[in-house]
């Protein structure tokens, strides 16, 4: 049924107006990267994953540490994902490269924590997705070691895109279809340049979380942390 209350200027506010806003705040999807986005994974995480996709290069295509290195580090910036170049142009079976490089036995010694990231992710109003390149047992092993697992109604992992990794369009179109969301609905917060010129592409408001001064056209709002979105209006 239409609402016909008159706005009134002054501190009442229109009922309907309060409606729209808290529907708007239901339809609200956050969606989150996980590594560098959740959790500072430079510390101690990606320095060991990387030298283990390297010597998983070395071994697999027998080469020397240096010319794997290089390799690792153009598929990365070709395809945003190591594995996606390893799989289309040598054959590499993408779970079995994933399962590799993921292992971290110590990985509760390695993931740092932030001191209330729990209470301030329960203060967002709205949906929160995890949309990650990482696997799914290393994403959620992530997860719960920070404590905020249970505050994510999906952990959409590269898997889950079938091995559509960001920035690929075909990606981010089988999480929103998953998440049965609206890219117009949706708030991105990444460290990924690429991934947020997708999603942007898509009608998705973006959120770079990186300490660089200088923001390209396609961010809306660059934050140094995902802590410091509670100072921010959207």
């Amino acid at each position: 049924m239409p609402c016909y209350s008159t706005v009134r200027v002054g501190r009442s506010s229109s009922p309907c107006l309060a409606i729209e806003l808290e529907q708007e705040k239901v339809s609200r999807v956050w969606v989150f990267d996980l590594d560098n986005t959740l959790h500072d994974a430079d510390a101690h995480i990606f320095p060991v994953m990387n030298q283990a996709m390297t010597q998983y290069i070395m071994d697999h295509l027998e080469l020397e540490e240096e010319d794997a290195h290089a390799l690792r580090r153009h598929y990365w910036h070709i395809y945003g994902a190591t594995m996606k170049g390893l799989t289309r142009h040598h054959g590499i079976r993408p779970a079995h490269f994933l399962h590799e490089t993921h292992q971290f036995p110590a990985l509760h010694e390695m993931v740092v924590q932030r001191k209330r990231l729990r209470h301030w992710l329960q203060q967002l109003d709205g949906r929160k997705v995890v949309f990650t390149n990482a696997p799914s047992h290393y994403a959620t092993r992530v997860l719960n070691l920070l404590g905020v697992a249970d505050l994510f109604e999906e952990v959409f992992s590269v898997e889950s895109s079938r091995f559509h990794p960001k920035p690929s369009p075909r990606g981010f179109a089988r999480m929103l279809h998953s998440i049965r969301a609206h890219p117009a609905d949706c708030i991105m917060l990444e460290d990924s340049l690429p991934a947020l010129m997708t999603a942007k592409r898509l009608g998705m408001k973006t959120i770079w979380v990186s300490r660089r001064l200088h923001k390209p056209n396609f961010v809306d709002i660059r934050i140094p942390s995902v802590l410091a979105l509670t100072h921010i209006r959207l």
